[in-house]
């Protein structure tokens, strides 16, 4: 599980460290850096894949990306909490972005990493350099590291301990973690568990909508990331799987005696609601109204046959009626039994239901000339000012 997340030098956080518990709702006001945290926490499944020089590429580049407030110089870190698993950048060292993050706090990895724009004339322009990266493993005293990159050097422990040189050629926008797990395992547990995370962040609803679709007439053991596929998660749930309660629940949470019917034939899969008040035919998908297709792909998500270690939710409410939030807490309380939910949200109608369901404390993000903050949290002591 990841249980701590530590964010500096990216867009409007200066220095953020957040703890994460089984359900973490983070809840704030437009503006505060919700959307910023769930992009930071996408950009490690990005280092993972491979994919993060691409990633903040289409965010417009690492220009785009750094930390939006003034700048100062001097010697002094950042970061001067205790711990060292915590990536540290020194304020002389402002255009840089790290982000590292701790699972299963007393015995699991860490992982952490360092980038900035590349040195000109050896890199793209605007691309992002990795200019450092690391594996830790916890235990004990002291953490053992097992990957160690600065810049272009790369190291990595082998089975007995020692130090080997993989004699990979990365190149700067390279992670290491995308390039060497094949041949150690403990890294490749780690990046395959990050590689399974999933992310969802509103989905469309208009008419050419891909959740207004019907879906290839293929097993789907999770919701894509467009909903594309939601006709076939619910069939694996009901024809594979064959239990769809928690979902027929949700549903009968949200719209009071409505039933989920599902149909189609090798050419493609559909899906259809038919409502207590109009029993006499189903409403196909090109009929529902926005807020009830988002809904149903929120449950595609939440409910899916096989539940990733790692959901992230950024403002799942858009288009809902408060009187269905409730439901989506539910959901969440089912998700959380087998998977780690994070949920960024501005509604305080959802925080609270999520909060109901679970017992999830929400965390409110707050917003100053010093960057995004978690209120009320301590993170030289590791705790709210309010915890005993």
């Amino acid at each position: 599980m990841l249980s701590e997340i530590s964010i500096t030098g990216y867009r409007s956080i200066r220095q953020l460290r957040l703890p994460l518990r089984r359900v973490t709702v983070v809840v704030g006001a437009n503006g505060t850096g919700k959307t910023n945290l769930y992009r930071a926490i996408a950009l490690l499944q990005g280092a993972a894949s491979g994919s993060l020089a691409r990633d903040i590429a289409a965010e417009g580049g690492m220009d785009s990306v750094f930390w939006a407030g003034g700048r100062k110089t001097g010697s002094a870190p950042l970061e001067e909490e205790a711990g060292n698993w915590v990536h540290s950048v020194r304020k002389d060292q402002s255009h840089r972005i790290a982000i590292a993050a701790r699972f299963d706090r007393d015995e699991g990895l860490d992982y952490s990493l360092e980038l900035g724009a590349p040195i000109p004339g050896r890199g793209l322009p605007g691309e992002a350099v990795v200019k450092s990266e690391q594996v830790a493993m916890a235990g004990g005293k002291r953490s053992v590291t097992l990957l160690d990159r600065k810049a272009s050097g790369l190291r990595v422990r082998g089975i007995e301990g020692r130090w080997e040189e993989p004699g990979l050629e990365l190149l700067g926008s390279e992670t290491a973690l995308s390039m060497v797990a094949a041949s150690h395992p403990q890294i490749a547990n780690l990046r395959q568990a990050m590689l399974q995370w999933r992310f969802y962040q509103g989905f469309r609803t208009d008419p050419a909508s891909p959740l207004r679709k019907p879906s290839a007439s293929a097993s789907a053991t999770h919701l894509d990331a467009d909903g594309g596929n939601l006709a076939a998660v619910f069939a694996t749930l009901a024809w594979i799987r064959e239990d769809t309660r928690a979902l027929d629940a949700a549903i009968d949470q949200a719209f009071p005696g409505a039933k989920l019917e599902i149909g189609g034939d090798a050419d493609g899969l559909r899906i259809a609601l038919r409502y207590r008040d109009y029993p006499f035919r189903p409403f196909s998908v090109a009929e529902l109204s926005d807020g009830t297709l988002q809904f149903l792909a929120l449950a595609g998500a939440l409910l899916s046959y096989r539940p990733p270690p790692l959901l992230v939710l950024n403002e799942p409410e858009a288009s809902l009626h408060p009187d269905i939030v409730p439901a989506i807490g539910a959901m969440v309380a089912e998700a959380a039994r087998t998977s780690q939910i994070i949920v960024v949200t501005h509604s305080t109608i959802l925080a609270d239901a999520i909060a109901e369901a679970t017992g999830a404390r929400p965390m409110r993000l707050l917003r100053d000339g010093n960057g995004t903050e978690v209120e009320g949290y301590n993170a030289l002591m590791g705790r709210f000012d309010d915890e005993d």
